[in-house]
């Protein structure tokens, strides 16, 4: 079967599981939520980033968009579905691509969407706080709170697609995620600058110290999530379906 044809199978999969399409909209709805609860906290800090403030919410929507794209890969892994696929589409390197942009592309409108919502609901909700924040870079952050949300949702599919589980792979990123927004909290110039989520939120802050920019944190998340799709096609590869 050519790519395209394989590449629409896997979007008809993905729209007809009723989890997965509330998994999408749990991705607006819970970074907006939070965006807003954010806004609102009025407590005095010297370092208020208006910015990252109406986008605070991506920290917790980022976990909707990785449960979405490990579902969407452990679905194949119950009832031999992973071989009914597979006899449609033999060539295993080829499904996996499907699948992949099967995910990546719903997960990068959807997380486009939520951009948009939480830049308009933070600058309203933030208010008079609100007033340095420019609409230049308030753009900017939308456009990376998308592409970040369908690299997390990319990179929870490979790892998914490596162990052959989502429990697994939820197990080990949800706790990870936690651990880096809120203990490792807002350390910067060292390694922890280099893992997923904190090289890929840079786009969200006004300003930053660390060692990354904008775009080239959004770079180091891509090379993680990059590097947990190859190894996850190695599996699908070279292990019986």
């Amino acid at each position: 079967m050519p790519f395209t044809p394989a590449l629409h199978s896997e979007w008809l999969k993905i729209r007809t599981l009723r989890s997965l399409v509330a998994g999408l909209g749990a991705v607006v709805a819970v970074t907006a939520v939070f965006s807003a609860l954010a806004g609102l906290d009025n407590a005095a800090d010297a370092d208020f980033d208006p910015l990252f403030s109406a986008f605070f919410g991506v920290s917790f929507g980022q976990i909707a968009a990785i449960t979405f794209g490990a579902q969407a890969v452990s679905a194949e892994f119950q009832g031999g579905a992973l071989r009914v696929s597979l006899a449609a589409v033999p060539h295993r390197g080829r499904w996996f691509a499907a699948k992949a942009a099967a995910v990546g592309l719903p997960a990068l409108a959807v997380g486009l969407l939520t951009g948009v919502v939480s830049l308009l609901v933070g600058k309203a909700v933030l208010g008079d706080r609100g007033s340095g924040l420019g609409w230049g870079e308030g753009v900017r952050a939308a456009v990376g709170c998308g592409i970040y949300l369908a690299l997390m949702a990319l990179f929870a599919a490979g790892l998914t697609a490596l162990l052959r589980s989502g429990v697994a792979t939820l197990s080990i990123l949800i706790p990870f995620l936690l651990i880096v927004s809120f203990v490792v909290g807002d350390v910067s110039g060292s390694v922890s600058d280099f893992l997923p989520d904190k090289a890929g939120q840079v786009i969200l802050h006004e300003t930053w110290d660390g060692a990354l920019g904008p775009w080239t944190g959004l770079a180091v998340t891509a090379a993680w999530a990059g590097a947990a799709l190859l190894a996850g096609a190695w599996s699908v590869r070279r292990r019986d379906a």
